[in-house]
């Protein structure tokens, strides 16, 4: 059992990523939109990404992870990098919350970042998934 969920685990965090990754390239051409049409339409692909895909998969990742962690707790609870680990999950999380944060802000057409702050905040997400899987992976400590 614990190898199914574990497979479904990466299948959910790999469509979570991939949401992370497209999400804040939206904002930088969203930034960019300078006509009501293009505006629009950023608006729209923005909240299906969010909530048809990003706000599910992170709902299962945190769900079939937490399932896995409870049936191995003895292990996971003494282990270092167990501990980093879900430190950058719980960055991960508030990281998603902004992005609604931010895409509250275009819907509202309130957005004053331009489209260098959107590249930048789109790296993010890179960083956490190299921490996250050098962690897993290698278990440092």
């Amino acid at each position: 059992m614990y190898v199914w969920l574990e497979a479904f685990h990466i299948i959910s965090v790999i469509c979570w990523f991939a949401a992370l990754f497209y999400l804040p390239r939206l904002f930088v051409y969203h930034a960019m939109a300078e006509d009501e049409i293009g505006k629009e339409r950023f608006k729209v692909m923005e909240r299906k990404l969010y909530r048809g895909i990003a706000t599910p998969a992170m709902i299962a990742t945190i769900i079939l992870g937490s399932a896995m962690v409870a049936r191995s707790w003895d292990y996971f609870s003494g282990a270092g990098w167990f501990h980093a680990k879900i430190t950058l999950v719980l960055l991960l999380i508030i990281y998603h919350h902004l992005c609604l944060y931010f895409m509250k802000q275009f819907r509202a057409d309130t957005n004053t970042r331009s489209h260098v702050f959107y590249r930048w905040f789109n790296e993010i997400p890179v960083i956490m998934l190299v921490g996250i899987v050098i962690l897993v992976v290698v278990k440092p400590f």
